[in-house]
């Protein structure tokens, strides 16, 4: 039986992060998205997802290189809210919660 696929929905601001992004970083970032949320969004045994505490509805964060995607899971949907450099990853922390 093959693994059930999740959309994957990248929110405007989302898409607004990726264009700044050099192309190759775009890419990379687009890549790790694709690979580890279209099956698993919530990381079962593995280390670059990660379900953050003290948030509701729940939030995730994928590590990419040096850049976090932030989402959400909403049915069969995974809503990629942000795409930040991890040292700018607190001040969206801090405005999300």
């Amino acid at each position: 039986m093959e693994p059930k696929k999740f959309n994957i929905v990248f929110a405007g601001s989302a898409q607004r992060d990726l264009e700044r992004f050099e192309a190759e970083t775009a890419l990379q970032v687009v890549k790790d998205i694709k690979s580890h949320l279209e099956t698993s969004p919530l990381g079962f045994r593995k280390t670059r997802i990660k379900k953050l505490t003290g948030f509701s509805p729940p939030l995730y964060r994928l590590r990419s290189g040096d850049f976090r995607a932030y989402y959400r899971i909403l049915a069969h949907k995974v809503i990629i809210l942000t795409i930040t450099h991890k040292k700018d990853s607190e001040k969206f922390l801090k405005k999300v919660k």
